[in-house]
């Protein structure tokens, strides 16, 4: 099934199932769906049991593999698992899973799949009863996105993350990714400079009926790091969540200490870590 068809089903099944325990937030299938013009995510297989999904396994793209299984059912991991290794591509499946994740991990082992030493990340939370004030940074104010600003909020992105790579986020892009389910402008906020400039940003993704706001992504332009922009702008947004209902925020950085800087500044702002992921990978 195409991804656009199964995204509500597997965003159901994500929100029900969520908790600390769990990797996936329904707010993140929608950017990872619809982040880029040029993706070319592979089908979904869904898993029922009496008509209800309680399973789904998405090559996202080759050979990276998302999978999300309700605990309650761990035979369907096994299920869906064997089918993916049947008709894996010749370089192998690689995917992602929480260490907490027992009954995925268990069938994935016993398919082959090898945890590798490869960059992994933090679940951190926060509970917004604790927020820490919205501190002001000189020259610069924060306000949420606009409708019709799709152009400059992509840019705003593509300015702070092309340093680690191209980044993948049109104007035409963003523009889809407003009209996404679980996007609001309200929850995603920038920071302007003096120029009227979008130089940092933070989109939140609010799950209303477990009022859990997933912080993804976040970035600021290089030449306006150092003063503490991505930390103001990630607490403005978290103040606009909670105003509308968020009890929990959730962040995901890498956890590793190659790029330590992003789980610093989440902490900074009373985030707590948690769980972290394992990657486990399966040679065809």
């Amino acid at each position: 099934m195409d991804v656009h068809t199964a995204l509500p089903e597997m965003q159901a099944l994500a929100a029900r199932i969520w908790s600390p325990e769990s990797r996936h937030h329904p707010g993140q299938l929608s950017w990872s769906v619809f982040y880029a013009e040029d993706l070319a995510p592979g089908p979904v297989e869904l898993a029922r049991v009496a008509g209800e999904v309680v399973g789904w396994t998405w090559a996202e793209s080759e050979g990276w593999l998302e999978i999300c299984v309700d605990p309650v059912h761990p035979a369907v991991a096994s299920h869906l698992i064997g089918e993916l290794v049947a008709r894996a591509p010749e370089a192998g499946l690689t995917t992602m899973v929480l260490e907490t994740e027992e009954h995925l991990l268990d069938p994935l082992r016993a398919a082959g799949f090898v945890a590798g030493d490869q960059p992994w990340f933090t679940h951190h939370t926060l509970a917004l009863d604790d927020r820490m004030p919205v501190p002001g940074i000189e020259g610069y104010t924060f306000r949420h996105v606009r409708p019709d600003e799709a152009d400059a909020r992509a840019a705003c992105h593509r300015d702070a993350w092309s340093d680690v790579g191209p980044s993948r986020v049109t104007a035409t892009a963003y523009d889809a990714l407003m009209r996404a389910p679980y996007y609001r402008h309200d929850l995603d906020w920038v920071a302007v400079d003096r120029d009227g400039r979008m130089v940092a940003s933070a989109c939140l993704w609010l799950d209303p009926a477990i009022g859990v706001a997933l912080v993804e992504p976040v970035g600021c332009a290089p030449d306006h790091r150092g003063r503490g922009l991505a930390g103001a702008v990630s607490l403005a947004a978290l103040h606009a969540a909670r105003a509308v209902g968020a009890t929990t925020a959730l962040v995901c950085p890498r956890g590793d200490a190659d790029y330590p800087t992003p789980a610093r500044v989440y902490r900074g702002i009373g985030f707590s870590p948690g769980r972290r992921t394992l990657t486990l990978s399966r040679p065809s």
